[in-house]
């Protein structure tokens, strides 16, 4: 592989999140007596930012009830990491510590915000391969936009020809796209 800089998405390809997200999105909707959405629904969201999720759920919904259901949800996910604590997949450890022996800079570009990033890399034991962590708090205009690609790149001083994004959601690739660097769908 040829690509000098690899940017992650992380909830869905790095770390195994999905079983909290929807948990915790399913909480909020009960606790706000919100229409009852099924695990797929919200699952569907995953990879947008936080607002963006309600507001794909419940389209006709007010920007002040979204902003209260990102604010209830980032407290009940807070309050599920002391019961469920989600995971790396299985290797990826091992693949980000054989990719940066091998020369090559890894960096995070996540709809989650900033600090949740990286307490959960720091618990994940993956803090260490990361050279940048830039979430959805870190820029004007979240994923698909470029703006977090961009970013990265202009961090770490790399063209979009010598970048490979990779990610699990249609907004990865679009974001990764419209930057101008190759990009890996898993």
């Amino acid at each position: 592989m040829d690509r000098r800089l690899i940017i992650f998405d992380f909830d869905g390809t790095l770390g195994d999140t999905r079983a909290n997200i929807v948990k915790t999105m399913q909480r909020t909707i009960d606790e706000l007596h919100l229409p009852r959405r099924s695990d797929d629904d919200c699952a569907k969201t995953i990879g947008l930012p936080l607002e963006g999720c309600f507001e794909a759920l419940y389209e006709d919904m007010s920007i002040e009830h979204v902003k209260r259901c990102a604010a209830t949800y980032r407290r009940l996910f807070d309050e599920n990491l002391l019961t469920l604590k989600p995971q790396p997949f299985p290797k990826v450890a091992e693949t980000l510590a054989r990719l940066k022996s091998l020369g090559h800079t890894l960096t995070i570009a996540s709809s989650r915000s900033h600090a949740s990033l990286a307490a959960l890399t720091k618990d994940m034991g993956l803090a260490d391969s990361m050279a940048l962590v830039v979430g959805a708090d870190d820029v004007n205009h979240a994923k698909p936009d470029a703006e977090p690609v961009l970013k990265t790149l202009a961090a770490m001083g790399c063209a979009p020809s010598d970048t490979l994004v990779v990610g699990d959601m249609a907004v990865d690739i679009v974001m990764g796209t419209r930057a101008g660097a190759t990009t890996c769908g898993v």
